[in-house]
């Protein structure tokens, strides 16, 4: 079983090798152009972050979906269904290994973010560890979206039988997890922490802002009105001393503070990076678990 699928995979793990090869050369090269204190650099990482999010869903896309979904196209799975070794015991030989070196090679790849991207952080880009454009980059995370994405891969070939169409349903089915997970799940792993300091360190994640007097909520409007009346020039919430305003050498948030507002922000601090980092991973590994299984399940279910 082993060697047979070293032969029905090898060129699908030489790619995935030589994918995430390039991707880690890259880090490398922009990592020590960051430590040199080369800003070119550092714009280059930020942007390329964000080119890095669809790492994950293309593996699950172009790694995990066709490994069933190509079978059942080609009708090649009446063949290796009816082998002594059983259908269980070969979709279980097919996708482990996989499963596995995806897994792995993205923790390889998730870590060297790490390294390459922490010059960024707390620093002039005002970049911090739970960044959502960033945080499911790094080490264990990484790995875990990965393995999440080839699962989803795995489980959509089974069910819709074509390749093509289980590649799409897997970057859709992946997107709309990542989506949900950033703007519901994650800021809620823990209760979100409240300070009325004025500022905070930029390695935190600030979640929500909003102002008081006397105890009492006011509106942002209500804080608009206040800075108009002060000689200052609102627009779309950028505020633009005009001069001889009230304001003098105090910026916006000073001249509030001074005149009895107090500013509350909702954050969750940068020490909750790693324990943010394996309560995502484990849930995502529980999750690829269950998916996994289903698809053994289907497998063992569906007529020949």
């Amino acid at each position: 079983m082993a060697w047979v699928t070293w032969r029905q995979q090898r060129l699908t793990v030489a790619g995935l090798v030589t994918v995430l090869g390039a991707v880690s050369l890259y880090l490398l090269f922009i990592g020590q152009q960051a430590r040199s204190l080369n800003g070119v650099a550092g714009h280059s990482l930020t942007l390329t972050a964000a080119l890095f999010q669809v790492i994950p869903a293309l593996i699950g896309a172009f790694v995990g979906a066709p490994v069933l979904a190509k079978e059942l196209e080609t009708g090649t799975f009446r063949y290796t269904w009816t082998q002594g070794f059983g259908r269980a015991r070969w979709t279980v030989a097919t996708l482990a290994p996989l499963a596995v070196a995806v897994t792995v090679l993205a923790g390889a790849v998730g870590f060297l973010f790490s390294w390459c991207y922490s010059p960024l952080i707390g620093g002039h880009y005002g970049s911090n560890l739970l960044d959502g454009n960033t945080f499911d980059l790094h080490g264990v995370t990484f790995a875990a979206w990965t393995l999440t994405a080839f699962s989803i891969g795995v489980l959509a070939g089974i069910l819709i039988r074509r390749v093509i169409p289980a590649m799409l349903a897997t970057m859709v089915a992946w997107s709309g997890l990542a989506v949900v997970t950033g703007v519901f799940l994650r800021p809620h792993y823990e209760a979100p922490l409240v300070s009325s300091k004025p500022t905070l360190p930029s390695t935190d994640w600030v979640m929500s802002q909003w102002w008081t007097r006397g105890g009492k909520p006011v509106s942002s409007s209500a804080i608009d009105q206040v800075l108009q009346k002060a000689g200052a020039t609102v627009n779309g919430g950028s505020v633009t001393q005009s001069p001889g305003s009230a304001l003098g050498n105090m910026s916006p948030t000073q001249y509030l503070l001074h005149h009895g507002f107090t500013q509350f922000q909702s954050y969750q601090p940068a020490s909750r990076f790693w324990p943010f980092q394996w309560i995502e991973g484990g849930w995502l590994l529980a999750l690829s678990v269950l998916l996994i299984a289903a698809t053994i399940w289907v497998v063992r279910r569906r007529a020949a």
